[in-house]
């Protein structure tokens, strides 16, 4: 019975993930210039990785470290920004890759500079 709600848990995280992105990825015009770390990850992650209910990314962290480590990117202390860099332009798990046309270089750089702000070395 768990088995099957946890896997029920995950394909309903899945759909939530998918069809969030697509919806942003339409709704947001490409090559449009984000000032700071903060303002990209305001517009691309935020959706899915901001605090509370509603935010797949941030509920499918929640599930798979059980609170042992923050769910919110930007709450973690693990995360380098050579990390973010790659799970930006690769994707992971069900989190789609972002190309260059959505987020530049130099976007990219800010956002993972400001995502890893409070990175420890371990």
């Amino acid at each position: 019975m768990r088995r099957s709600r946890t896997r029920e848990t995950r394909l309903l995280l899945a759909l939530l993930l998918a069809v969030t992105g697509t919806q942003l990825q339409a709704a947001t015009p490409s090559g449009q210039p984000a000032a700071t770390g903060q303002a990209v990850y305001e517009h691309w992650c935020a959706p899915c990785h901001a605090p509370g209910p509603g935010h797949p990314g941030t509920q499918s962290l929640q599930l798979k470290y059980s609170g042992k480590i923050p769910p919110v990117l930007i709450e973690r202390t693990d995360l380098a920004p050579q990390t973010v860099t790659q799970f930006v332009r690769q994707g992971v798990l069900l989190m789609a890759p972002f190309r260059k046309t959505e987020i530049t270089d130099a976007e990219l750089a800010s956002l993972s500079a400001y995502v890893a702000r409070n990175y420890k070395k371990p």
